[in-house]
């Protein structure tokens, strides 16, 4: 790669492989013929720009977006969007999407027989202050079955979604709880290599944000590039 100022690229086993055979559907996900670039046209590299005002302010509450309390644990997930030099990302579009507290999406390819929760509809959106802050009121997702392999069970997570400046810039990644006795069997989550990376996807708890008598609270940064990177799924 050529070098460019300013710009530290991740070390090698830092991000998801595409290919990671433990991880079935990465067999046919993968791809097998070289990368093509394609040259982004306008509409991919300009907009949309985003505020404040353009979600919700009781989006970041998945608690509160029907008549009744869900079902579960009440948990608060915050953070902070960086770029590879600690530098706070602000007006960054973040989206949450997850199980309930019983395991299940609702989702109709999720076939899981667990109960659906009729006051958890499972996702949220915020934008980034200034500091490139942001913050969710949820509902501690649910561990759940999946037919990767033999008795295969999913540790408890949370999917994110950040849009940046354009289209071009989204980013997908997980976030794992600290001490899931499921993680060393996730071929997910074991997807990176790089065992320091790996960690990088589980939050820790929090004391600053836990709330007295309702929520215990959990940190996650995510980093955006560079070698400090969070990793992202492909």
């Amino acid at each position: 790669m050529k070098f460019v100022a300013g710009y530290r690229p991740p070390d090698p086993g830092t991000q998801p492989d595409h290919l990671h055979p433990a991880y079935v559907s990465s067999i046919k996900r993968s791809p097998t013929q070289p990368q093509v670039k394609i040259p982004y046209t306008l509409s991919e590299i300009t907009g949309p720009s985003f505020d404040a005002g353009l979600v919700s302010p009781a989006a970041h509450d998945l608690t509160r977006q029907h008549h009744g309390e869900p079902l579960g644990e009440r948990i608060v997930i915050s953070g902070r969007v960086l770029d590879e030099d600690g530098r706070s990302q602000s007006n960054t579009l973040v989206e949450i999407w997850q199980a309930n507290s019983a395991g299940r999406y609702l989702h109709e390819a999720d076939q899981h027989d667990a109960p659906l929760d009729p006051n958890f509809t499972g996702c949220g959106q915020v934008v980034t202050d200034s500091e490139g802050r942001y913050r969710f009121v949820t509902i501690r997702p649910g561990e759940y079955p999946w037919r990767n392999h033999h008795n295969a069970w999913r540790p408890a997570h949370i999917h994110f979604s950040l849009f940046g400046p354009a289209f071009a810039t989204r980013l997908v990644t997980q976030m794992f709880f600290p001490g899931d006795p499921l993680l060393p069997f996730d071929p997910i989550f074991n997807c990176t290599a790089d065992e320091a990376a790996r960690n990088r996807l589980i939050s820790t708890f929090d004391w600053e944000t836990t709330m007295p008598l309702q929520a215990l609270g959990y940190r996650f940064d995510i980093v955006l590039r560079g070698r400090d990177a969070t990793p992202m799924e492909k």
